[in-house]
């Protein structure tokens, strides 16, 4: 028998005291499907993760040039992100949560395997920017979904965690399993068709929810009335400019590999490897981190974001081992990016306001993190400190914003309860 919003507390018929505390069974059902979205994101995420670790030797061996891959991945990115404004709207002007993000998996994970099929880089390159489309579509309602459960299970941090923890394990096992069909001497075509297995299990897990899970939204109980906010509140506004700040500081895994060969840091061979440890701690750190920011709140996240910014002068000056640690390093920040950041927005919301709000934050956040990707890049190539000090001072400025939001959070949080 599929779960359904027949299970809310709502639905039940209990009492106003018995709807603060969820019961039993609606705690098994909200963790059954943040589980259930885990494990369909780790299936997407191992088909384009796996593709994304050679699509920059595929492009070459089309004959493309350095510019016109920048472009290409620059293009992507900035619709990945920009997108989920357009579809996190869509998403709270028709209640279809499910119907836009199986169309966005769907986009997505045809885009992948078909990248088989291309003989020129034009052609391979709109796939691409296809996938990212497809990305960019069915992130906010998915995440809206999962808010909903995240309240039934003990925090949003830990829903987010939970899931980020399967999704990064997915981006973990799709490059090793390109590696692998490489090993044998395939040629890079082969490799996406490999990645066609993945794509083909992420569809039809999406379904299988679709059909066990048809309203998750009725997982958690509607605002009351009279505390609906008329917009997004300005501490949703305050968060997104420290959120942004860290982004731009963030720099890309390409650049750092980069450097990592341009002076030969890191041999060839481990930068994979490299990339793998950072997946990891990204993956194990993402359900660490939700659960502690459900217990302690933006101190969390202050105290992660200070640790994370060390990554820049141990990836760009550092030698084999301070490379490691510096990768490690930026894989928990890529943790916090995934887990903690988006989980805050989902309290300081109205539900029916929650996937605009995804939407305009994610788009800001991409926008800003393209921004700053430019400006590293663009700063390396004059001073490799001039890199690091943008890195360092962008994300440190986010503390006192952080700050800021996490002293007026909890007034603002109690007059929502």
């Amino acid at each position: 028998m599929k779960d359904s919003g027949g299970s809310s507390p709502r639905a039940n018929g209990d009492s106003p005291a018995q709807k603060s505390a969820p019961s039993a069974r609606t705690r098994r059902v909200a963790l059954r499907f943040i589980l259930m979205i885990g494990v369909l994101s780790f299936f997407a995420d191992s088909t384009y993760e796996g593709s994304r670790s050679i699509l920059g030797p595929y492009l070459g061996s089309l004959g493309v040039t350095a510019t016109a891959i920048g472009i290409i991945m620059g293009l992507g990115e900035l619709l990945g992100y920009g997108l989920r404004l357009v579809s996190g709207r869509w998403a709270d002007a028709t209640g279809k949560f499910w119907p836009i993000a199986i169309f966005g998996y769907l986009l997505q994970m045809t885009s992948v395997p078909a990248l088989a099929l291309t003989h020129s880089w034009f052609s391979a390159g709109v796939l691409i920017i296809l996938e990212r489309v497809g990305k960019a579509t069915r992130n906010p309602p998915r995440d809206v979904m999962l808010s909903h459960a995240g309240k039934q299970v003990g925090g949003y941090g830990w829903a987010f965690g939970l899931h980020e923890a399967l999704d990064q394990f997915g981006a973990l096992v799709g490059p090793l399993l390109v590696a692998a069909v490489l090993a044998h001497g395939a040629h890079y075509r082969r490799a996406f068709v490999v990645l066609l297995i993945p794509a083909v299990i992420n569809i039809a897990l999406v379904l299988i929810a679709r059909w066990l899970y048809p309203r998750p939204q009725d997982l958690e109980p509607p605002t009351p009335p009279n505390v609906h906010a008329k917009g997004l509140p300005g501490v949703y506004w305050v968060y997104l400019l420290g959120a942004a700040l860290v982004a731009a500081g963030f720099a890309d895994y390409p650049l750092i590999a980069y450097h990592w060969s341009r002076h030969a840091v890191v041999p060839g061979q481990w930068v994979a490897i490299f990339y793998s440890v950072a997946m990891a701690v990204s993956g194990m750190g993402s359900l660490l981190f939700g659960r502690l920011f459900d217990r302690f709140g933006f101190k969390v996240l202050i105290a992660l974001t200070v640790v994370a910014a060390a990554f820049a002068p141990l990836v760009f000056l550092g030698d084999f081992d301070l490379a490691l640690l510096g990768a490690a390093i930026w894989g928990l920040g890529m943790g916090v990016h995934e887990s903690i950041i988006p989980a805050a927005v989902s309290p300081m919301v109205d539900p029916e306001r929650r996937a605009s709000a995804f939407g305009l934050f994610t788009a800001g956040y991409g926008i800003f993190w393209f921004i700053g990707s430019v400006a590293i890049g663009v700063l390396y190539d004059v001073s490799v400190w001039g890199a690091i000090v943008f890195c360092v001072a962008t994300q440190l400025a986010a503390v006192p914003l952080f700050l800021w939001v996490g002293r007026r959070f909890g007034a603002y949080h109690a007059t929502r309860q």
